[in-house]
């Protein structure tokens, strides 16, 4: 594969103008920290919600999908699918709650929910732990994704792609703030989902795959197409679809799908205009994101398995690969390098877009932690504008360079996956409950976040010694998570006091108003399990449709219909 000067004009051509576009709303953005951090809480559903979507759109996606698929098939999915539950959880349950709370960071909850200086001290180490720990570890993962992609499409090494691109990334991100990073995400955005579907339909037409039917009539290929795994495999039915949708989904803190909101879906929900966008904003973004999105990265990686039908298959034809960059994932890099000049430039763009929608996105949070949440609640209380954005500027800088280090101990999408699930877990019913439930208190959450890490970085060290301590499979490494995190921070909430009575009257106030917690309980359940039943109907009849099922898969898409019909009737019903 060759990278034309067409190819090149197409990529430079836009970094510039990314950077450019951070660099000309500099100005506004730089005025506070509320401005540089949710852009004067004014910005509208549709830009808020193709942000969320461009931001869970990262380098290490396409790669991830990939992975899944040519190890378990279609159906592996599930992995990520299940969580469609979280972030319907959110449209219906907190995302109003959010915006009524007028705070700068999902961190402030802490001092707006629990009482005393324990609630002070759990939001500024909250701060670290998910501004610079959590945050690194997930850009890390993106860095690597992207790191895999350079150096099959561009032949440069890991270090090369990483300064390249993080140059550009920086400098929209630390100059225009959230805003900056809310209009370049819509314009990868658009490049990006451009550049994924013309690609599949490309390749899809290669000489080597020949067409849709040839495609799902490949024998390497046919017995991947399930939407559900294998109902007499009770292994592939338990790991792959009943610990996901039993387990995982409302017990795991994972970035983008949060139990009951938080990190930059929170962020952008707090910059809604008002509870309404942030409302349409969260459910299109979960429809987005679940529904309409994966196919064509599902659909490269089954003709992945025709070109590349083994990782052998692949470390042949890319003999250049370090140990450390090889892996299943990269099958989606691997295909791209198929594609004609021209189209490989909107294709790498598309990447490199992905790639810099992630990382902007998480860095301006990050740093809106590190300023609001630590600097300015303990470090400097009485820090001026000018300071917040100066602070809010050097941190960004400093968290690209360590997930950009950070990104060198890491192997695969799928090992950072499991990984963040596995830090998470055991947290999110707690994350879920604490809204409603007035016994949980800050001890509840130190309980939680400790116990879970523990675990994480025992299974982590373990599973990188020569002779592991101990043998457990992955999947039961998470729900033992879940299960002795759960215990744990339950009985510590059982024995220790709640928020005092004041500071719970203030927060039931603020949040709820009037009403009681549990107002429209009936519309809301109504809702989440219509917004559920119709994103999973869309998917499957999307695929359907690419199957050649077309009556199942307007029957599925008449059941879509019927679901946006209660969910309208639910919403109309809440704002009486």
């Amino acid at each position: 594969m060759i990278i034309s000067t067409l190819d090149w004009i197409i990529i430079i051509f836009f970094l510039i103008l990314f950077a450019g576009i951070g660099i000309y709303v500099s100005k506004q953005a730089g005025k506070n920290s509320k401005a540089f951090f949710l852009s004067g809480r004014n910005m509208p559903w549709w830009l808020l919600g193709v942000s969320m979507v461009a931001t869970t759109f990262a380098a290490d996606t396409p790669g991830l999908v990939t992975q899944l698929v040519r190890q378990n098939g279609v159906s592996g999915n599930w992995v990520w699918w299940a969580m469609l539950l979280t972030g319907m959880l959110t449209v219906f349950f907190y995302a109003k709650l959010w915006r009524k709370s007028e705070i700068t960071t999902d961190l402030e909850f802490y001092e707006l929910r629990y009482s005393g200086k324990i609630a002070g001290y759990l939001r500024g180490f909250r701060a670290i732990y998910l501004g610079v720990i959590f945050n690194v570890i997930t850009m890390a993962g993106v860095c690597l994704a992207g790191a895999k992609i350079a150096n099959i499409l561009l032949g440069i090494s890991q270090g090369e792609m990483l300064l390249y691109s993080s140059i550009i990334v920086v400098i929209y991100s630390a100059f225009g703030g959230l805003k900056g990073v809310l209009i370049t995400d819509f314009i990868q955005f658009i490049i990006a989902m451009v550049g994924s579907v013309w690609a599949t339909i490309y390749i899809v037409n290669l000489p080597e795959i020949g067409g849709t039917s040839n495609l799902l009539a490949h024998v390497n290929v046919s017995d991947k197409l399930a939407f559900f795994p294998d109902f007499n495999n009770t292994e592939a039915l338990v790991t792959m679809l009943i610990i996901p949708l039993a387990v995982q989904w409302w017990s795991t803190w994972y970035p983008g799908a949060e139990p009951g909101g938080g990190g930059y879906i929170a962020q952008r929900m707090l910059a809604a205009k008002d509870e309404k966008h942030a409302t349409w904003a969260t459910l299109f973004f979960n429809v987005a994101h679940y529904a309409i999105r994966p196919w064509p990265w599902i659909i490269v990686g089954l003709a992945s398995l025709i070109v590349f039908p083994n990782l052998e298959s692949i470390n042949q034809t890319f003999p250049g690969l370090s140990a450390s960059m090889q892996g299943e994932d990269v099958a989606y890099a691997a295909m791209m390098t198929y594609l004609p000049s021209g189209l490989i430039g909107i294709v790498l763009l598309s990447l490199i877009a992905a790639f810099m929608s992630t990382i902007s996105t998480q860095l301006n949070w990050g740093s809106s932690y590190i300023v609001n949440d630590f600097y300015k609640r303990f470090l400097n209380p009485n820090a001026t504008d000018k300071d917040e954005v100066l602070v809010g500027r050097v941190s960004t800088v400093a968290l690209m360079i360590c997930a950009a280090l950070f990104s060198f101990f890491l192997q695969s999408a799928g090992e950072v996956l499991n990984l963040l699930l596995q830090i998470g877990a055991g947290t999110g019913l707690l994350f879920i409950l604490r809204w409603f439930w007035s016994r949980i208190n800050p001890y509840s959450e130190i309980a939680a976040m400790v116990i879970s890490f523990v675990i994480a970085v025992f299974f982590f060290i373990n599973g990188k010694l020569e002779t592991p301590m101990v043998t457990i499979a992955g999947h039961w490494q998470l729900v033992f998570g879940v299960v002795i995190t759960t215990i744990g921070w339950l009985i510590v909430t059982l024995m220790t006091k709640p928020a005092n009575d004041d500071t719970l009257q203030s927060f039931n106030a603020l949040i709820f108003g009037k009403h009681s917690k549990f107002k429209g309980f009936g519309m809301k359940i109504l809702g989440f399990f219509s917004g559920v039943i119709g994103v999973y109907c869309t998917l499957f009849a999307i695929g359907n449709f690419i199957y050649g099922k077309t009556a199942l898969a307007f029957g599925l898409l008449a059941i879509t219909v019927i679901c946006a019909l209660v969910i309208i009737k639910s919403f109309k019903a809440e704002s009486k």
